[in-house]
């Protein structure tokens, strides 16, 4: 009985040790390829403020999260990332392809979602920025790229990420 149970606790190891192998290599083939301007790219908000991504991860690191309306895995992620900014969390949203400023105020309004964003109506800053996969979780600190993540993550790998980069 004991050897099987042995057994059976070394094959789900390994199975969670190819599942960790997969998953990481799928993120390492996904993750964009951000270009050397990244962070100071000139962006505003849906309520018309400026945005400059290297200034705002002077003081601690910042999150990036680019997501969509339509984002399937986007629905279990957001969530954690809006708790992130309840509590104070640097962070800042790009919706992808989420229609106009008015469409999506009024579904972040629906969804009772506060998070400051950037619209990407066209998708066009997504192509600048190689962005392939939604979600994508970019950690930026001192206007450098810290942590590139693509897909569903959890709160703590979020939160893991911004301590490791400050």
């Amino acid at each position: 009985m004991v050897s099987k149970l042995l057994r059976l606790l070394r094959e789900l190891a390994v199975w969670l040790i190819i599942g960790l192998a997969m998953s990481l290599a799928v993120d390492f083939f996904r993750q964009p390829a951000l270009p050397q301007n990244f962070s100071s790219t000139a962006l505003q908000t849906l309520d018309g403020q400026p945005v400059n991504l290297s200034t705002m991860s002077e003081e601690r690191p910042l999150l990036v999260y680019v997501w969509a309306t339509w984002c399937g895995v986007c629905r279990y992620t957001t969530p954690s990332v809006v708790a992130l900014v309840a509590e104070g969390g640097n962070v800042m949203s790009v919706a992808l392809r989420s229609g106009d400023n008015a469409m999506l105020e009024k579904w972040l309004a629906k969804k009772k979602i506060a998070l400051p964003t950037v619209n990407d109506a066209s998708g066009e800053l997504a192509r600048q920025w190689d962005v392939q996969a939604t979600p994508t979780l970019v950690v930026i600190s001192h206007g450098e790229v810290k942590s590139i993540t693509t897909g569903l993550t959890s709160s703590w790998g979020m939160r893991l990420r911004l301590w490791l980069a400050s």
